[in-house]
Parts: structure tokens; C-alpha cells; sequence
């Protein structure tokens, strides 16, 4: 192992020529802080700078190096006022044309016989043009590299950043490198190329590089880059799950008689997967390790009855519960239903939310604090400091990709007593691609309820431009008055809620006019929670034919006899959203229909996404679908999550390494656990604190 390496890993990047106070905090906003950061900021294309086209072999839409005399500069008055020059070569001539300049730059190209410039070729006014080249006077040697294009921020241009990044390697050049901490310690074949030539290789591609291959990310120098960055993933999350195992939780009896009593009396048989899932949960509940397991299940599977048992098991063990929801109406659905299951058998339901204030507040936080409320119902308001429990020895949090990193954490540590930290189940109706689960949720296990139960009808789903209207709307009516109920649900692309509402009101009001014999109600996001569980009371209780909506009711809404969905602007809505909102029909016996309206034209994209839909029910087949068009950022929610960070890896792409990951975190693990933790430090950013939950 080199002895110099470290240098590369630790050096400050303030250390660089030309990185003061100022620069230095601008790269910090791209996490740029050592000289290794500047070489793992890698590039998100290349240009060929690496010839010089001739002028009359241009064409519109190339990016060409030209050279040659500046034959005339002046400024040109139309719409906006540019600075034109025209470049003559001994084949042709073109116009460079600047919208910012100076007028001393005016004056250095009109005297310039000679430059070498750089852009891309557009149609003009003037014919051919090059809008803003970058140019050097008195021409010179072309580049020998494809060029760099790097993810900017304000303040470093690309030409300031490829100037830090040459003084680097120009510092590998003299001896300092990165250390390779897996040569020779691991067998993988992504382990080829080396580290070094790597890194060395995505910063300055020879001219004969494969350049399709990098821009893929299938390059061997990427594959090298992505190993390792998904192996110190891996890794980490792996050292998790053994710090979690070395943690103290409290360790239950087995379930008792309160259990079996709600499991036998639910007026519904559980399913197979629902038994087993149960099972799991208890099992992890009755070791001193705190539980941390992942409870996935498509649509109406029946994970809140799951959870609910668990919640009553660790009631008989004198431990509180608490659920948390990330909406006031799933929220508020699950405690209905909980608090229904569990008023029979002497166990009591607190609930809090942002909307709870006041006496009614104070009264549910004593009744939390003293222990009297055994199950807990909420929304992130239970995260506040005021909210104190007696004995917390279970946490469930559903729709968990929706709540920030710290969120969560700051849960688990308020449920901390006596050395002691609260079990936690993880409750997701987004079906998580087997590749994510196995890479991202490392660090716990995983129950999947993957049938629903009986008596369920499998929804179809018919995909319809919105110049077609008039027939939903008939179709609308003979569902509704031959007794069938129906969801309108209206989406728009702002993110605005108020924008939202606004549609869905004015949606409303047509509808009215347009059928007027049927029942029609209207909830969305700006009504106080009263209000939106009034009209849903109307709804489940058949006073109301039709529901129009906003993407409110995406979970936790069950009406039995509600079998029709419209929804408005499908196309703009992930896959896993538009599964979730058809998942709120189909619950009962009558046989169920689901329609997704586009506004024309739609795209190529836009055609497959849909029609995953029209074709299949299966969650985890559109889970992986929405995985490969949208990328796990989105899927997950990890925007606000932190919990996906990768610089060069991409989870859908590099799916195949992942066996070959696995294998060599086992063998950095039992032999090498050094340097397993200085590859950690090196790609993760966040710290292991954060991934712990």
C-alpha cells in the first residue's frame, strides 16, 4: 500500500492553487472538502476537443473545435443587441455570436488573426453560428483528452473546476495516489482496472475511449468506481444490523391470550402470508436485540392487522405502541380501525396529530406520558418535545419512505429508556424491487404479504385520451345508478395544494352539472380533518355515489362497495402512486374498473408506463418498472430521506454486481474490517448514526 495515498484522502481541498475561503464554501455545497472529493466528483459527460473540424464540414447540431482569422467583429442590432465575429477558414466562413460582452472583448476580436474556438453549431440569423464559444487567442494544440463536462454549482465554472482537477492529477503524476484498500484483500472481476487508472481514466479519456460506454456508465473504469461504492453500501449497512444485534431491547413473553382472542375474533380468516409475517414479527420481538424488519405488502394486503397484533403483544408485556402515519387521513384510518379492534379487548388508543390543540392535547399527552394510552396513533406529531412516554416498546411506522432520515431517528431515541430502545416494524405498500431490498435494507429483515385476501375481484384498468370525457362521465352514470359507488380523482403537475384543491373544486361543480341525479362530494388536502373524515363517513356509508378527490385518498381510504376509478392526468403520476390510488377499489366482491386518462398526445415513455398498468396487478412487477423509468431516488422518497447517496453507482444498472458485492463485504468483514471502515468513510457521506434507522 502506498504510504503517500493518505495525503490524497486527507489533504484539505484549500490546499489547491486558487481555492480560497470563498471557493472552498462552494464546493462544499458539492460535498468537496479533501482532494479524493475532487477526483470522486466525476464527470456527467465528455466532449471531443480532441481535432480541429474544417469550417465547411460543420454541421447544425455538432460540437466541433474550428480554428482560423477573424475577418470582421461588430455588434448587431435586432431583438437583443450581440456581438457578431465572423471565422474564416481556407474552407469556409462562420459567424461567432456573443449575447454578454464586453467592449473590451470586441476589441481583442477584431484584432485577433488567429483563434481556436469551441461550441455548437446552430442555424442563425447569420447562417451557421457558434451563441457564446469558449475561444483562446493565437489558436494552439488541440485537447489530448475528451473533455470533462462536470455537475456544476454556482461560482465554479467548468473550466475553474477542470483546473482543480489537473492540479491533482497532476500531483498523482508525481507520486501521491489513492489508496486501493481492496487490492489484493478482495476477488471480484469489477476489480480489474485498477483504482488509480480508474479514476485517472474518467477525468481524461483518451481520444479513442468508448465514449458510448461512459456515457452508459458501462465503461470497466466506472464498473471499478461503482463496486466499490456499492460495496461500502453494502458494507455499512451490514455493520448496522451487527451494532443493532448488540443493542438492548426489551425482550417480550410470548404472545398471550389478548393476542389470540383479536387474531380468532377479527370476523376474517388471516391469510398464509399474513400468519407467517405474524409470526416473524413476534418472533423478533421475544430477543433482547431491538426488532428492526421491514413489513412490505401490496395495496389491501392487510398490514395494518398485522401491525395491530404486534401492538398487542407488546401491550401484554406492559410496553406502549406507537403507529405513525405520514397523512392525517391514513393516520386517522388506521386509528378508526385500530381503535375498533382494540375497545373490545380493554386495551386503550391514544391519538395525536398537528390538528390535536389545546385541552385535547394536554388531556392525550398525560394519558401518553402516564402510560394509560397503551397504543399511540399519529402522524409526525409524535415527534414533538412535549410528547413523553411511559414504557415505548414498539415503533411501526408505515408509508416509512415518506419520513425524513432524522424524523425517524428522533422517534427511536425518544422511545430510549433504562438502556433499553423500542422495537421497530417498517411498513411500506410501495413494493421495494428485490434489487433495492437487498442492497438498501441490508440492515433488516424483511416479512412480504404477497397475496391479498379472499373474496378480493382483480381490478382492470383501461387507458383513455381526455377528449374522451363524455364517456366516462356516461360510464360514471350507469355505474353509479345501478348501485356501484365511484372515486374521480383529479391530479395536477404543480406542486402546489392550493392548485390541486382549485382543480378538483371546479371539477366537482362540472360534474354536478354534467350528472345531476347522483350524490356527489368533494375532499381534498385544505379541509380540516373533521371535514374530510365527515365526507368519507358519507361515502362508506353510501350517502354519496361519487367522491371527487385529490391524491388524498391514495392510501388508507376502504370502501367496499366503491368499484370505479377515474383518474384525471394519469400520465403525470409515478407508477407506484397510480397503483396505490387504484388500490382503494377492488376491495369488495363486484367486479372493478379503474380509468386512466391522458391528456394527448403521450409520449413513447408515457405509452409503456401506462401500460404496465393496463396489464398488471402485481405491485412488484410495477415497483421494478417505476424503478427502471424513474430511478430509486424517486421510488423511495429519497430526495428527503438522504437515504440514497450515490456518486457513480446506479442501483437499476449495476443490479448485477450485487451478487459479487454481497460475497466481497463477507470477506472484507471476517478478515479486513480496516479497511472495510475507510471504504465506508471514503463514499458515504452521511454518518452511521443516520443509517441506523
Amino acid at each position: 500500500m502506498d504510504e503517500s495515498g493518505p495525503a490524497l484522502e486527507r489533504a484539505n481541498v484549500n490546499t489547491l492553487k486558487g481555492v480560497g475561503p470563498q471557493l472552498a464554501a462552494k464546493l462544499e455545497k458539492l460535498g468537496i472538502r479533501t482532494l479524493a472529493d475532487v477526483l470522486f466528483h466525476l464527470p456527467l459527460r465528455y466532449e471531443d476537443r480532441t481535432r480541429i473540424t474544417p469550417i465547411g464540414h460543420a454541421r447544425i447540431g455538432e460540437q466541433v473545435v474550428l480554428e482560423g482569422e477573424v475577418i470582421s467583429c461588430e455588434v448587431a442590432f435586432g431583438r437583443r443587441r450581440s456581438l457578431l465575429a465572423y471565422l474564416k477558414d481556407a474552407t469556409g466562413v462562420i459567424a461567432l455570436r456573443f449575447y454578454h460582452f464586453s467592449k473590451a472583448q470586441q476589441t481583442n476580436l477584431q484584432g485577433a488573426k488567429h483563434i481556436t474556438c469551441f461550441g455548437e453549431v446552430r442555424r442563425g440569423a447569420a447562417g451557421l453560428e457558434l451563441y457564446h464559444p469558449e475561444y483562446t487567442m493565437g489558436g494552439g494544440p488541440v485537447d489530448e483528452y475528451l473533455t470533462p463536462v462536470y455537475p456544476a454549482t454556482e461560482g465554479v465554472t467548468q473550466q475553474r473546476y477542470r483546473k482543480l482537477v489537473g492540479q491533482v492529477l497532476d500531483m498523482m503524476a508525481h507520486g501521491l495516489v489513492l489508496q486501493d484498500f481492496l487490492g489484493g484483500i478482495v476477488r471480484a472481476p469489477q476489480l480489474a482496472y485498477g483504482l488509480n487508472d480508474a479514476v485517472k481514466l474518467m477525468h481524461r479519456p483518451p481520444p479513442d475511449a468508448d465514449i458510448d460506454k461512459l456515457l452508459e456508465g458501462t465503461h470497466a473504469a466506472q464498473a471499478r468506481l461503482a463496486f466499490e461504492e456499492l460495496l461500502a453500501h453494502h458494507t455499512s449497512m451490514r455493520l448496522v444490523r451487527e451494532e443493532i444485534a448488540g443493542l438492548i431491547s426489551w425482550p417480550m413473553q410470548a404472545p398471550g391470550d389478548a393476542y389470540s382472542e383479536l387474531r380468532d375474533n377479527l370476523g376474517f380468516e388471516l391469510t398464509r402470508a399474513q400468519r407467517k409475517a405474524g409470526a416473524e414479527i413476534a418472533a423478533d420481538m421475544m430477543k433482547t436485540a431491538p426488532m428492526v424488519r421491514l413489513l412490505q405488502g401490496d395495496v389491501g394486503s392487510g398490514k395494518t392487522v398485522v401491525a395491530t397484533l404486534a401492538a398487542v403483544h407488546a401491550v401484554e408485556n406492559g410496553l406502549q405502541t406507537v403507529i405513525m402515519a405520514p397523512t392525517e387521513i391514513l393516520a386517522e384510518q388506521h386509528y378508526i380501525n385500530i381503535s375498533y379492534w382494540l375497545s373490545a379487548r380493554n386495551i386503550s388508543t391514544a391519538w395525536l396529530s398537528g390538528k390535536v390543540k389545546g385541552k385535547r392535547r394536554d388531556e392525550e399527552l398525560a394519558l401518553i406520558a402516564s402510560g394509560t394510552a397503551n397504543v399511540i396513533v399519529g402522524t409526525h406529531a409524535l415527534f414533538q418535545k412535549d410528547v413523553e412516554f411511559k414504557r415505548l416498546g414498539l415503533v411501526i411506522i408505515d408509508e416509512q419512505h415518506r419520513f425524513g432520515v432524522h424524523q425517524r431517528l428522533a422517534l427511536r431515541e425518544k422511545g430510549e429508556a433504562d438502556g433499553k430502545l423500542p422495537h421497530q416494524l417498517v411498513m411500506t405498500a410501495t413494493p421495494i424491487p428485490r434489487t433495492l431490498t437487498m442492497s438498501l435494507y441490508a440492515d433488516m429483515d424483511c416479512s412480504i404479504i404477497d397475496e391479498l385476501p379472499p373474496g378480493r375481484s382483480p381490478v382492470t384498468t383501461s387507458v383513455l385520451p381526455d377528449n374522451r370525457r363524455d364517456d366516462v362521465i356516461a360510464r360514471v352514470e350507469a355505474a353509479c345508478t345501478s348501485g356501484a359507488q365511484a372515486y374521480w380523482v383529479c391530479t395536477l403537475i404543480e406542486e402546489s395544494e392550493v392548485l390541486q384543491c382549485q382543480a378538483a373544486e371546479a371539477t366537482a361543480e362540472q360534474l354536478k352539472v354534467a350528472l345531476p341525479d347522483l350524490r356527489i362530494a368533494l375532499v381534498h388536502g385544505r379541509m380540516t380533518p373533521a371535514e374530510k373524515t365527515l365526507v368519507m363517513n358519507r361515502f362508506k356509508a353510501g350517502d354519496v355515489d361519487l367522491l371527487v378527490a385529490t391524491t388524498v385518498i391514495e392510501v388508507g381510504v376502504d370502501v367496499a362497495n366503491a368499484s370505479l376509478m377515474i383518474i384525471e392526468n394519469a400520465e403525470r403520476l409515478g407508477l407506484a402512486q397510480l397503483h396505490q390510488l387504484r388500490g382503494r377499489i377492488g376491495r369488495g366482491k363486484a367486479q372493478s374498473h379503474c380509468v386512466l386518462m391522458y391528456h394527448p398526445p403521450l409520449g413513447e415513455t408515457g405509452k409503456l408506463r401506462l401500460n404496465v398498468l393496463r396489464e398488471t396487478t402485481d405491485g412488484f412487477r410495477i415497483a421494478e418498472e417505476d424503478l427502471r423509468i424513474r430511478g430509486p431516488g424517486e421510488v423511495l422518497g429519497s430526495r428527503q430521506s438522504g437515504s440514497l447517496a450515490f456518486r457513480v453507482a446506479d442501483i437499476v444498472r449495476d443490479a448485477d454486481m450485487l451478487t459479487d458485492v454481497r460475497r466481497a463485504a463477507d470477506e472484507l468483514l471476517a478478515n479486513n474490517r480496516e479497511e472495510a471502515r475507510a471504504i465506508m468513510d471514503r463514499w458515504i457521506v452521511m454518518g452511521e448514526k443516520l443509517v441506523q434507522v
